[in-house]
């Protein structure tokens, strides 16, 4: 496209009509590469102006990572991968844990949150129902998210298969439209899913420790409305920690978590159990005690020492959700008593187990459910800390 040049007078200096004296041609093409980089840098821009956020995303790397706490706009969780098959850190049967602690702080605290599945090349519908399923709850309320990588992802360079699961979720939630997260194919990504889905890149400069960057490296090359520049950031409660950059305001944010702006569904949908759903009918009362090993789950032990249930496993944390190499699990008579006193609630729509033990100074590993497992609870449940 053509563009017209004006005369811009010069503050302070006295206008030179030099209309019949021609510039030289150095001078001409400058002009003409500056006016089109100012162009396509303008092309390459969100059409709003607006302050950009700055924010974390986590995963079962980060189990127990202070986030009411950590400096941030926003906080994005990794909350399932594929459909079940993973067990790591906080991970089990493919969901993560601590996810409803995490994105319980960061709702306390003010932050916008989102949450991610990682996708492992099964099925593209079973890993959307398998991601939504677990997370229907959080949907409308937070960006969504699809992480489409190379490692322990059969399906790699198989944009048909991003399709697919992007129009699942679609289908299962009524509207929503999930970010794609990728990296270094960021190039190659169809027009059709470029046009349809909110991107979000990972591209870093280096891998040097990096706090947050207002202006990082490659911002906006893709258009995308997202940046992760770094893998090793550091922020004042954990580090290494992935950094980002959200390209626009809060607003926008939740435009992107909830499109059609209607209200979330009456009743949340309730997430599924972490734990795979078998019938428990051995009540082994004997004393165990065991060192967990990498990669060794509570689930998993209970199978081997066929001692059930598995409320009757303790650990350190005090949730048997969360342990770490090198903990003491026990199970059978290593209970303690809780004392008589306590406060109880009826959880209600938007409650949270973590919000109610620390408003009465309690600590969550403290408090009960009916589900037995701190992680899981519905609307209608009474929650009791002592």
């Amino acid at each position: 496209m053509g563009h017209k040049q004006q005369s811009i007078p010069r503050k302070g200096k006295p206008l030179v009509n030099n209309k019949d004296k021609p510039k030289p041609w150095h001078k001409r093409l400058l002009a003409k590469a500056t006016a089109l980089a100012a162009a396509m840098c303008v092309m390459l821009l969100p059409a709003t102006a607006h302050a950009d956020m700055q924010g974390v995303d986590m995963s079962n790397w980060q189990c127990g990572a202070d986030v009411y706490n950590m400096q941030a706009d926003f906080v994005i969780v990794g909350t399932t991968w594929g459909t079940g098959q993973v067990y790591n850190n906080c991970l089990v049967s493919g969901v993560n844990t601590d996810a409803n602690r995490m994105i319980a702080q960061a709702q306390a605290s003010g932050k916008k949150f989102g949450l991610y599945h990682y996708a492992m090349g099964g099925n593209p519908e079973a890993e959307a129902r398998f991601f939504y399923t677990n997370t229907s709850n959080y949907w409308r309320h937070g960006i969504v998210a699809l992480d489409w990588e190379m490692d322990d992802n059969p399906a790699w360079g198989n944009w048909d298969w991003v399709r697919r699961f992007m129009t699942e979720c679609e289908r299962l939630s009524g509207g929503v439209r999930p970010l794609l997260y990728t990296g270094p194919v960021a190039g190659t990504i169809p027009s059709d899913i470029r046009n349809r889905y909110g991107l979000w890149i990972a591209q870093y400069a280096n891998m040097s420790p990096t706090g947050y960057q207002a202006s990082p490296w490659m911002l906006g090359a893709y258009g995308e409305a997202m940046r992760q520049y770094s893998g090793t950031g550091v922020v004042n409660t954990w580090s290494p920690i992935d950094l980002n950059v959200f390209r626009g305001e809060a607003w926008q944010w939740d435009l992107y978590a909830n499109p059609t702006g209607s209200t979330a569904p009456s009743q949340p949908a309730t997430p599924a159990p972490v734990q795979p759903s078998k019938p428990q009918t051995n009540t082994n009362t004997g004393g165990i005690s065991h060192v967990m090993q990498w990669g060794e789950t509570i689930w998993g032990l209970a199978v081997t020492y066929d001692a059930w249930p598995l409320s009757a496993w303790h650990t350190p944390s005090g949730d048997i959700n969360r342990y770490y190499v090198g903990d003491v699990v026990t199970y059978g008579a290593t209970a303690t008593t809780a004392p008589s006193n306590g406060v109880s609630k009826t959880l209600q729509w938007g409650d949270t187990v973590w919000e109610f033990a620390t408003s009465h100074g309690y600590n969550v590993s403290q408090c009960s459910v009916p589900s037995g497992n701190i992680n899981v609870y519905y609307v209608g449940d009474v929650v009791t800390c002592r």
